[in-house]
C-alpha cells in the first residue's frame, strides 16, 4: 500500500483480487499476445508467409513480458499498441517481422476488451448465482414466518419473511437472465482494420474474401467465441460497453433494494446483518449495531447506477468510423462497473450466508404483528358477526369507531392495543373471547406466501441453479 499517492478503494478495500486481475496489465497485455497468436497462425494456416516456428516462437513468449522496455518504447513512440509490439518482438526476433501483420491497434485493444468483459461477467455471473442460491434458502427456512407488511412504509396486511425474500431473489433472477443473454450474444470485433473495411487483409489475401472471413472465424474460435460483430467501424460499437454496463447497473439496482430492505428490518429490530464479536458500531455510543454492510451496499450501488452514463454517452458520441475520445472514459468506467458489481456481490453473499448471515428476531416480529394485527382482523371479525345475524354496516361503523379509539390510545398515551377488547365486550359483535383468539393468529392473514415460496423456488429459482450447475456443496466463491 502507498500512503504517498491515491489508490482506489476498489483494489484496496472493496473488489476481489480475482476481479482486479482481471483488469489489470498483465491480463490485458498477455491477452493482446494470444491475440497476435491467433491472427499468426490463422495467416499461417491461410497461406500467408508465417512460419510454424514464428507462431510457436510467439506462443512461448506470451507471459514473457518486459514492461520496463514496454514502458520505455511508449516514451518513445508515444502509442502503447506500438511499444508492445517492439517488446514482443525483442523476445521473439524470428517472428518480428509478422507480428501484428495487417492489423490495427483495434485489433488488440478492442478484442482485449471484449475478452475481459465476457471473463467479468462469467465471475459476477458465479457469484451473482450464489446469492440467489442463498436467499432462496433463506427464503425457504422462513416461508411461513407471519410478519408486517407493508405498503408506503405503513402496515399492510401480512406476509412472511420467506415470501419478502423471494422478492429480492426474483429480481436478482431477472438480472441473472439478462446477464446470461449478455454472455451468450458478445462477439469479438475481429480483424476488420482501420475503418472496418479489412482494406489491409484484401491486399495481403490477394483479394480472396473467403480467406479473410475464414481467418476471423479461426480468431474467433481459438478466443472461445462463435463469432465476430458483422459490421464495425474501426472499433466494436460502444453500445457494447452500454449494454454489459447495463447489465451490471441492474444488479446494482437489485442489491440496492435489498440492502433498503435490511436496513429498515434492523432500525425494526426485526431482524439484522451480521455483526462481529468485536464490531464496533458507533466510536461514540458503545450500544450501536449499524447495518455498516448493507450500508456499503446502498453506497457502491448508487456508484454503479451512475456509472452506467458513462457508455451511454460514449457511445452516443462516437464519430463516424471512431474518435479517441472512448479511451479515457473506458479505461476507467467499464473496469470500475465491474469492480462495483463485484464488491457488492461479495458483501452480500456475506450478509446472506446460511450459516452466518442474515439473523431473523422472530419474537420481536410476532410482538410488532400482534400490535397492528387487531385493525387487521377487523373484517374476519365483522364478517363473523354477519353470520350471526349481525347488521354489516351497523357493524363496520362500530368497528370504525372503536378503531379510532384503539389507535389514539396507542398513539397517545404509548399504551397498548386494545381493540379486541373493545369489541368483545360489545354485544353486537356476538363474540367470545375463545372466538376473538381463534381468530386473531397471524398465520390465518398470510394467504398463500408459504406456497407462493414453494412455487417460486421449484419453478423458477431451481431452473436457474441447475443451468449453472450449482448445487449444495458448490465451490466457495472467491473473495
Amino acid at each position: 500500500m502507498s500512503y504517498t499517492s491515491y489508490e482506489s478503494p476498489f483494489c484496496t478495500r472493496y473488489a476481489s483480487k480475482e476481479m482486479q486481475y482481471l483488469f489489470s496489465a498483465d491480463k490485458k497485455f498477455t491477452t493482446w499476445r494470444k491475440l497476435w497468436v491467433a491472427l499468426a497462425r490463422a495467416e499461417m494456416n491461410l497461406g500467408l508467409p508465417v512460419t510454424k516456428e514464428q507462431v510457436d516462437e510467439l506462443e512461448a513468449n506470451i507471459n514473457n513480458i518486459d514492461y520496463e522496455l514496454a514502458k520505455e518504447e511508449e516514451r518513445i513512440v508515444r502509442h502503447d499498441v506500438m511499444a508492445h509490439v517492439h517488446t514482443y518482438a525483442a523476445a521473439c526476433p524470428k517472428a518480428a517481422p509478422i507480428i501484428h501483420l495487417g492489423a490495427t491497434s483495434c485489433y488488440v485493444g478492442d478484442n482485449t476488451d471484449v475478452i475481459i468483459m465476457r471473463d467479468a461477467l462469467e465471475v459476477v455471473k458465479r457469484k451473482l448465482v450464489k446469492v440467489i442460491a442463498q436467499l432462496a434458502k433463506f427464503a425457504e427456512t422462513y416461508k411461513s414466518l407471519p410478519c408486517l407488511g407493508y405498503t408506503h412504509l405503513q402496515p399492510a396486511q401480512l406476509t412472511t419473511i420467506g415470501k419478502r425474500a423471494t422478492l429480492w431473489c426474483n429480481e436478482l433472477l431477472m438480472d441473472l437472465e439478462d446477464l446470461e443473454f449478455r454472455i451468450a450474444s458478445m462477439k469479438l470485433l475481429g480483424s476488420k482494420g482501420t475503418t472496418g473495411t479489412q482494406a489491409s487483409f484484401m491486399e495481403l489475401f490477394e483479394g480472396d474474401t473467403d480467406k479473410i472471413k475464414a481467418m476471423e472465424q479461426m480468431i474467433a474460435e481459438e478466443m472461445g467465441f462463435d463469432a465476430v460483430v458483422p459490421v464495425s467501424g474501426q472499433t466494436y460499437s460502444r453500445k457494447m460497453d452500454y449494454q454489459v454496463c447495463s447489465v451490471l447497473a441492474g444488479i446494482a439496482q437489485s442489491a440496492s433494494k435489498f440492502s433498503y430492505d435490511i436496513r429498515l428490518m434492523q432500525s425494526f429490530k426485526e431482524m439484522e446483518e451480521p455483526f462481529e464479536k468485536s464490531q464496533i458500531g458507533s466510536s461514540a455510543m458503545a450500544y450501536k449495531r449499524n447495518p455498516m454492510r448493507d450500508e456499503r451496499i446502498t453506497a457502491l450501488t448508487r456508484y454503479v447506477m451512475v456509472d452506467v452514463l458513462n457508455p451511454a454517452f460514449t457511445a452516443g458520441t462516437q464519430w463516424l468510423e471512431r474518435t479517441l475520445d472512448d479511451s479515457a472514459n473506458r479505461r476507467i468506467s467499464v473496469a470500475e462497473a465491474f469492480l462495483g458489481v463485484d464488491a457488492i456481490l461479495n458483501i452480500m453473499l456475506n450478509v446472506t450466508d446460511p450459516e452466518n448471515g442474515l439473523v431473523v428476531y422472530e419474537k420481536i416480529i410476532e410482538r410488532r404483528v400482534m400490535a397492528e394485527l387487531p385493525f387487521m382482523a377487523t373484517e374476519n371479525i365483522m364478517m363473523s358477526a354477519v353470520k350471526k345475524g349481525g347488521n354489516r354496516q351497523e357493524l363496520h361503523e362500530r368497528i370504525r369507531q372503536y378503531s379510532m379509539q384503539a389507535g389514539a390510545r396507542v398513539k397517545r398515551e404509548g399504551l397498548d392495543n386494545n381493540l379486541c377488547e373493545l369489541i368483545i365486550n360489545d354485544p353486537m359483535f356476538m363474540i367470545t373471547k375463545e372466538e376473538m383468539d381463534a381468530i386473531m393468529k397471524p398465520e390465518n392473514f398470510i394467504g398463500r406466501a408459504p406456497e407462493q415460496v414453494d412455487e417460486f423456488i421449484a419453478n423458477c429459482v431451481q431452473p436457474a441453479l441447475d443451468r449453472n450447475g450449482v448445487s449444495d456443496d458448490q465451490a466457495e466463491i472467491s473473495v
